[in-house]
C-alpha cells in the first residue's frame, strides 16, 4: 500500500453550517457511511475502527464526538446504535500490526476492514480526519472534525471507542499489573509508572518511544 498523503484524500471543504449528510442525500446518495477510529495514541492494545450507515429516520439523539461524552453516555448511545436499525461493522488491527506498518497505516487498514465488512455496501464514505481510506471503490471525503459535524461519523466514533475500551478492560484481567480498564493504554502517569515498574507486557507497542526506551533500559540491565 502506498504511503497515504493528504493529496490522496478528498478533503471536504464544507461550510460549517452545511448539513453534510443531507447535502449528499440531495445529490442522490442513499447509503452514507461514516468511519472513525479509536486508539491511535495509546502505548498498548489495538486500534479499532468502526463504519456506520444510519437509517434515514434515525432518531438517536446526542450523537457527537465520543471524546465529548461521558463513559456512561457513550455506553448508552452504543447500546442504542447496536440495537437500532443501524448498519455497522468494526475493524481491528492489533499491536503487532501497528508495530509492523506504523499507526497511521494500521488505522487506515482498520477503517478499510470495517467498511468492507458492512452488510450494506455504502454509496459514499465520510472519514473523520485528513486521510481517505485506501483502496475503496466508493467516493469518499475526509472531513476534519467530522465526528462533530456528521451523525454517521459520530456514531462510528462511539462504536469504535466503546469497543476498544471494552477490549482494554478485558486485557486488565490478563495483565493485572496494568490498569488497562482505567487508562486504556494511554500514556498517563499511572501507565508510565506501571511500565517502569513491570516492563512492557505482550500487548505493548514496541515501536512507540516510551515503550522502546524502557525496553532499551531493560536490555542494558540484563547484559
Amino acid at each position: 500500500m502506498a504511503h497515504p498523503t493528504t493529496a490522496q484524500s478528498r478533503l471536504a471543504q464544507f461550510d460549517a453550517q452545511i448539513n453534510i449528510e443531507q447535502m449528499l442525500r440531495d445529490k442522490g446518495y442513499k447509503y452514507i457511511c461514516g468511519v472513525d477510529e479509536a486508539g491511535r495514541g495509546p502505548l498498548a492494545g489495538p486500534v479499532v475502527a468502526a463504519a456506520v450507515i444510519l437509517p434515514l429516520d434515525c432518531a438517536i439523539e446526542g450523537l457527537t464526538d465520543s471524546k465529548l461524552l461521558t463513559a456512561d453516555r457513550r455506553d448508552h448511545l452504543f447500546e442504542e446504535l447496536v440495537e437500532d436499525s443501524v448498519v455497522s461493522a468494526v475493524g481491528i488491527m492489533d499491536h503487532n500490526d501497528i508495530d509492523t506498518m506504523n499507526i497511521l497505516r494500521a488505522s487506515l487498514m482498520a477503517m478499510r476492514k470495517a467498511v468492507l465488512d458492512l452488510s450494506q455496501k455504502p454509496d459514499v464514505v465520510l472519514v473523520d480526519g485528513s486521510f481517505a481510506v485506501p483502496n475503496l471503490s466508493q467516493p469518499q471525503y475526509a472531513i476534519i472534525k467530522g465526528d462533530r459535524r456528521c451523525q454517521a461519523i459520530a456514531a462510528a466514533s462511539i462504536i469504535a471507542k466503546v469497543t476498544r475500551d471494552r477490549i482494554m478492560s478485558r486485557y486488565e484481567e490478563i495483565y493485572p499489573h496494568f490498569s488497562f480498564a482505567a487508562h486504556k493504554g494511554y500514556p498517563t502517569a499511572e501507565h508510565l509508572r506501571e511500565l517502569r515498574e513491570h516492563g512492557p507486557c505482550d500487548i505493548h507497542r514496541r515501536s512507540f518511544r516510551p515503550v522502546a526506551e524502557i525496553l532499551e533500559q531493560y536490555e542494558l540491565f540484563t547484559k
